[in-house]
């Protein structure tokens, strides 16, 4: 965590990884971030999925509702990140 080393965002990641389940996580998550947080965060994921399927910028815009703005950050990430999204993604595929 070479950008994040900061004592309330390891208590934040620590908080996440305590979670147990799927109910648990919602409530959590319902408690921790106002709804626009939460669609706003979620919204950049589902970017990040539709750019590592290939997706052009004006499909996702389509479904998404993202601005351009937000894909180009979220594509950055994709590109010059720590491979965070990727790790995910892969597990995500792994479980389907």
């Amino acid at each position: 965590m070479k950008n994040l080393n900061d004592k309330n965002i390891e208590f934040l990641v620590k908080s996440v990884l305590a979670i147990e389940n799927e109910e648990e996580c919602y409530n959590f998550f319902e408690d921790l971030f106002t709804i626009n947080e939460l669609k706003s965060i979620s919204q950049r994921l589902v970017v990040a999925k539709m750019l590592t399927e290939r997706h052009v910028y004006n499909d996702i815009v389509n479904k998404t509702g993202a601005s351009t703005a937000t894909i180009s950050r979220v594509n950055r990430s994709l590109s010059y990140g720590t491979g965070g999204y990727q790790k995910i993604f892969e597990r995500l595929n792994d479980e389907e």
